[in-house]
C-alpha cells in the first residue's frame, strides 16, 4: 500500500512539470506531437519552434551560401533566436526542465546561464536520430552534450557511443505513434481516389529506396511515392507514380489506410534498425512490409504482425503473395494496430516513462 501511495505521488508530480520545450513546432513534426502530449498529461509547457509553424519541405530549406557552409562546417545558424528566446524565458519564470528535441542551433553558453539562473533545472536532449553520426551533431551539441542532465535516444547503440562523446547519462525510448494522429480512418470516394493504391511509399529519396522501388517496379508492380527529392525518377517507368508531394496532417494516415501494402526501408545513413514509420504504419492499421531487423522483430511478430523482407526478391514474391491475399493482409494489419497499442508504442507511455526516468536524475 505504501509503495502504491509513493507511485502515484511520484506519477502526479511528474505530470505536473512545469517545462520549456524548444524543437520544431511544425506540422506533424515528432516534435510537436510530443509538445503537445505532454501537455495532454497534465504538464505546463512552453513551446519554442526553432522552424517556422508552417515549415514547408524544400522551401524552406533553401539557404543562402553563406547558412550552406556554415551548416556544412557544424555552425548552423540560429535564425530564430531560440537561443535568447529561451535565455528570456527563463528569465520570467522558474521551469522544472528545459528540453530541447534536436535542437542543433541550441550553444552550450544559453546552458550555461540557464543552469546559473534555475541551479536545480533538469536539462534534457531527446532525439530519434543516430546523434553519433556527424551528419546530425552540430558544433554546438557536440560543446554542450556534457551539460545535459540526460540525453535520450531510440538508438541502443547510441547509449554508450554518446558517453564516448561526453554525455553524463543516456536513456533508452521507444519509437512512438501519435494516439490522435496515427488511427485507422474511413475514406471518402475522393480521398480514395485520391490516396488508393496497391503498393505504396512515404517518405524522402534515398538511393537505396529508389533501387529496391525501382525493381519493383521493373517486375511488374505499380508503386505510389510520396515525398521530397523524387522528382528526378518522374517518368523513368511507367510503373513509378511519383506524387512530388508530401503529406501531412490526416492527409499522411489516410494514404496509410488506403495502401493496400506500405513500404518501410530502414536509412542506412542512419544506421537504422527500426523507425518512427515502422511504428506510425502499424498503428494507422496499416499492412506493413518492412525491412527485416533484429529491432523490427523485436516490435512485431513477423507474418502475423507486420511482414518483413530481406532481398529484393523476398521483396517481390511478398508484395506478390499479399497482394493476392487480402483476408490474411488484412489480419496481419488489425494485429500490428493491436500490438502498438497492447505494448503501449504510443507517445503518451514514451513520455510517462521519460518524466520519470529524468525526475531520478540527481
Amino acid at each position: 500500500m505504501k509503495m502504491r501511495i509513493i507511485s502515484s505521488l511520484m506519477y502526479y508530480n511528474n505530470m505536473h512539470k512545469k517545462i520549456l520545450f524548444i524543437g520544431d513546432l511544425s506540422e506533424s513534426s515528432r516534435s510537436l506531437q510530443r509538445f503537445r502530449t505532454l501537455k495532454e498529461m497534465g504538464c505546463e509547457v512552453m513551446g519554442l519552434s526553432y522552424t517556422p509553424l508552417s515549415y514547408r519541405p524544400g522551401i524552406d530549406d533553401k539557404d543562402g551560401l553563406f547558412s550552406k557552409i556554415l551548416w556544412k562546417l557544424g555552425w548552423p545558424r540560429d535564425k530564430a533566436g531560440i537561443n535568447e528566446k529561451a535565455i528570456e524565458a527563463v528569465r520570467r519564470s522558474k521551469f522544472d526542465i528545459v528540453w530541447i528535441d534536436k535542437c542543433l542551433v541550441f550553444r552550450p553558453e544559453s546552458l550555461k546561464l540557464i543552469r546559473k539562473k534555475i541551479p536545480s533545472i533538469k536539462l534534457v536532449w531527446c532525439s530519434e536520430d543516430d546523434m553519433y553520426a556527424s551528419h546530425n551533431q552540430s558544433r554546438f551539441f557536440l560543446r554542450g552534450i556534457g551539460f545535459y542532465d540526460v540525453i535520450f535516444t531510440t538508438k541502443v547503440y547510441n547509449l554508450a557511443e554518446l558517453k564516448k562523446l561526453g554525455a553524463r547519462r543516456t536513456e533508452f525510448f521507444l519509437d512512438a505513434y501519435d494516439e490522435k494522429v496515427h488511427r485507422p480512418m474511413v475514406l471518402t470516394e475522393e480521398e480514395k481516389k485520391k490516396f488508393s493504391c496497391d503498393v505504396g511509399f512515404i517518405g524522402t529519396f534515398e538511393k537505396e529506396r529508389a533501387d529496391s522501388i525501382i525493381f519493383l517496379a521493373e517486375h511488374g508492380i505499380q508503386v505510389v511515392v510520396w515525398g521530397n527529392g523524387w522528382d528526378k525518377l518522374s517518368g523513368c517507368h511507367p510503373n513509378l507514380i511519383i506524387k512530388g508531394e508530401s503529406l501531412y496532417g490526416d492527409d499522411y494516415p489516410k494514404a496509410i489506410n488506403a495502401t493496400k501494402i506500405n513500404l518501410n526501408f530502414l536509412r542506412k545513413i542512419n544506421r537504422d534498425e527500426v523507425t518512427s514509420r515502422s511504428i506510425e504504419i502499424p498503428a494507422c492499421g496499416g499492412f506493413m512490409l518492412a525491412e527485416r531487423s533484429k529491432r523490427h522483430l523485436d516490435f512485431f511478430e513477423d507474418n502475423k504482425e507486420a511482414v518483413f523482407f530481406s532481398s529484393l526478391e523476398e521483396l517481390l514474391n511478398l508484395v506478390k503473395i499479399y497482394l493476392a491475399d487480402d483476408i490474411k493482409r488484412n489480419n496481419i494489419a488489425k494485429a500490428g494496430r493491436a500490438r502498438c497499442i497492447i505494448s503501449g508504442y504510443n507517445h503518451r507511455s514514451q513520455l510517462e516513462t521519460m518524466l520519470e526516468k529524468i525526475d531520478s536524475t540527481f
